[in-house]
């Protein structure tokens, strides 16, 4: 999903949409956030609000937390804050005034349609809600489907409000999701999913991603985000998408089952040797054991010869396959055993008395 984008300023009644849009700007001249930085193009380019100089306005920036919920700025006796519906009720309700039902309703409005609601106000008067709208990137569905049938639980992890995170959750075909979450919220989520034996796997982009990064088994942090959040990541996605995990889980079990197929195989091929040579080797001290040197090695000698030609040979073979490795396939792990078996467990059987015999001194 793409980063919340404003798309339109809803003024309360008796309040114009350039004021709103004027107010919402000044809040959002010190946020950082990818919301704080495009409500200010936005106003700039609806309603040519220019960005002001800093230091002629002699204000007071309260930037963005995840704890506060708001950021703002004082401008002398001018105090303007913008956030989530709830934080800036609170504000206002401290400072005396109060949140009308009309903006409720137009936070609820918002929510429904999967959009993030921010609201702005000055002092004890609320000016509206500026509608953030969630970009749900096309073919997420299908990737999230896609790590579903991998066998990969999806949580969504949003500081958005319950109505906003479900819509959106809905959309993009999620598994489950964490709404109005802080950092402890999502340290904690993290904790509880590790300590019933999950590997958890997170992405990221946010500063106040950086904590549940940190204590994630995977952490990808996005190249857009922050730097705190790129520093307590395992990995920094150049291309900003979440849903590359799945090409890292992908790459992973390809290791796994590249290293299963070579294990298999070296077990096989261990057994199969020794097998081979040990009657040719002691089959002087037990005559009996001559009967199993079926692949007629002359003296102990040449037994361990032909085996140690083999095994460099056969080292040097297995080189494209440890370069290449084994094709991924989306099986199970009965199924990827018992492939194992069928093809390098009995390859690495029948290997070593084709080629011992063949290398063997005459």
């Amino acid at each position: 999903m793409g980063a919340g984008s404003p798309t339109e300023f809803i003024p309360v009644a008796g309040v114009s949409a350039m004021e709103l849009a004027d107010a919402a700007q000044l809040a959002s001249l010190a946020d950082e956030t990818p919301e704080g930085r495009s409500i200010v193009v936005l106003a700039k380019k609806q309603y040519e609000l220019r960005g002001r100089n800093l230091h002629e306005l002699d204000a007071t920036f309260m930037p963005f937390t995840a704890q506060t919920r708001m950021s703002g700025v004082n401008l002398g006796d001018r105090q303007i804050r913008k956030g989530a519906a709830d934080a800036i009720a609170a504000w206002v309700q401290e400072s005396g005034g109060d949140f009308p039902p009309p903006v409720r309703a137009a936070v609820a409005a918002v929510a429904r349609q999967g959009g993030t609601p921010l609201v702005v106000a000055e002092q004890r008067r609320v000016l509206g809600v500026i509608q953030l709208k969630d970009i749900v990137k096309g073919g997420i569905r299908e990737r999230f489907e896609e790590l579903r049938r991998m066998g990969i639980k999806t949580i969504m992890v949003t500081g958005d409000n319950p109505l906003t995170a479900a819509a959106i959750a809905a959309e993009a075909g999620v598994d489950d999701f964490l709404a109005e979450a802080t950092p402890e919220d999502k340290l904690k989520l993290i904790r509880e999913l590790q300590s019933g034996g999950r590997l958890v796997a997170m992405a990221g982009d946010g500063a106040n991603d950086a904590p549940a990064l940190a204590q994630a088994d995977v952490a990808v942090a996005m190249n857009s985000g922050t730097q705190a959040a790129k520093e307590a990541g395992n990995l920094v996605d150049l291309d900003s998408n979440p849903t590359k995990l799945i090409e890292i889980v992908a790459i992973g079990k390809q290791l796994l089952m590249t290293r299963g197929a070579l294990t298999t195989f070296s077990i096989a091929s261990d057994v199969a040797k020794y097998f081979a040579i040990i009657p040719a080797a002691f089959a002087t001290t037990y005559p009996l054991l001559q009967t199993l040197n079926i692949m007629a090695l002359h003296s102990p000698r040449s037994a361990i010869l032909s085996a140690l030609i083999f095994n460099a040979l056969i080292i040097v073979a297995l080189i494209p396959l440890t370069l290449q490795g084994v094709a991924y396939s989306k099986v199970s792990a009965v199924q990827l055993l018992r492939r194992n078996v069928l093809i390098y467990g009995l390859g690495g059987l029948v290997a070593p008395f084709l080629g011992i015999t063949m290398l063997r001194p005459s």
